[in-house]
């Protein structure tokens, strides 16, 4: 039920975080060819955050 819990909620934050990072490129007028590495660091980055975050609770429970 946990893991569940947090798939669904790292997907939701993954889609927040790809949606504020679309309006930085866009606010901060980004060249195209940069915005993917952009992209892919930031998933990668918060995608460590939330492995450690589910591994937390999990020691913690």
């Amino acid at each position: 039920m946990l893991l569940l819990i947090v798939i669904l909620f790292s997907i939701l934050y993954l889609f927040q975080i790809n949606r504020m990072t679309a309006a930085l490129c866009i606010q901060k007028e980004i060249p195209e060819e940069k915005q993917p590495k952009i992209f892919r660091t930031i998933n990668v980055l918060i995608t460590i955050l939330l492995i450690s975050l589910y591994v937390e609770v999990l020691i913690a429970v």
